[in-house]
């Protein structure tokens, strides 16, 4: 029962209350819950009704030979094998042109095996569905492909990016879907697929604590991550011994001992 109060508590609850579809967490679970939620968002975005989702993975994580990684916010296969990599973004920061290039850059290192002839990579896109207009052009969509210049003829190579206008508003199948992703309650949503997960998440007892347990998890790793931050000043401080700064900070004494031996001598 305590962990139970604790995680409902009145801030997570109006923090739930306040979710959107555009926000991460929310997102996240809907479209791993459901992949028709998945499948109805390409359709629109893409503008291909027939287009049927194999697959849907959220929180993807993708390695590197540098020390750059990626973590995706969800992955989808369809049937005709196209990997789709959509990211939410209400910063303008976090929807910058290098970053879609460097998404589809990591998609494209994944997805041949060793050998494999590079006609076998499959076709990707980068979709990023960002709060505001980031390209300001006003249009509700930016469908970007590489080309030859001097001819304008499209460079063909399997690879697009586009990104969606989330403040694009209308009575068309994409402005009725940027609205349901600002809302937040079911009830005021045009698609019934994904109001019905919003309300599964938002206004279920069994729902609603799965969110209210992702904030708490979410909230320990920043607070961990702020721990291990001031463990590392401390460190490079040189004042307190590692016994002090473990018993400061609440920290195992082995975890800042790992933390000097990684630092630079």
């Amino acid at each position: 029962m305590t962990e139970e109060k604790s995680l409902r508590s009145p801030e997570n609850l109006a923090r739930l209350a306040r979710m959107r579809l555009m926000d991460d967490d929310l997102m996240t679970r809907c479209f791993e819950s459901d992949p028709a939620c998945m499948e109805l968002v390409l359709r629109i975005v893409l503008d291909m009704p027939e287009l049927t989702v194999q697959s849907v993975r959220t929180q993807v994580s993708l390695g590197n030979l540098t020390e750059r990684s990626l973590r995706l916010d969800v992955v989808a296969v369809d049937s005709e094998g196209r990997t789709i990599n959509v990211e939410i973004q209400r910063s303008d920061r976090g929807a910058g042109r290098r970053r879609a290039r460097f998404h589809s850059s990591m998609l494209d290192s994944v997805l041949l095996q060793k050998s494999e002839d590079f006609q076998r990579l499959p076709e990707t896109w980068v979709i990023f569905i960002t709060e505001r207009d980031v390209l300001g052009r006003g249009e509700p969509l930016y469908k970007v492909e590489r080309c030859i210049l001097n001819t304008g003829e499209l460079f063909d190579d399997g690879a697009h990016i586009l990104y969606v206008n989330g403040a694009f508003r209308d009575d068309s199948p994409l402005g009725r879907l940027m609205h349901d992703f600002s809302c937040t309650r079911a009830a005021d949503m045009h698609y019934s697929v994904l109001a019905g997960q919003v309300r599964y998440f938002k206004e279920t007892m069994e729902g609603s604590d799965t969110m209210c347990r992702v904030m708490e998890e979410k909230w320990e790793e920043g607070r961990k991550s702020n721990q291990l931050e001031t463990a590392q000043r401390m460190l490079a401080d040189g004042i307190l011994s590692l016994e002090k700064i473990a018993q400061y900070l609440n920290l195992p004494l082995d975890e800042v001992k790992r933390l000097r031996a990684a630092m630079p001598q």
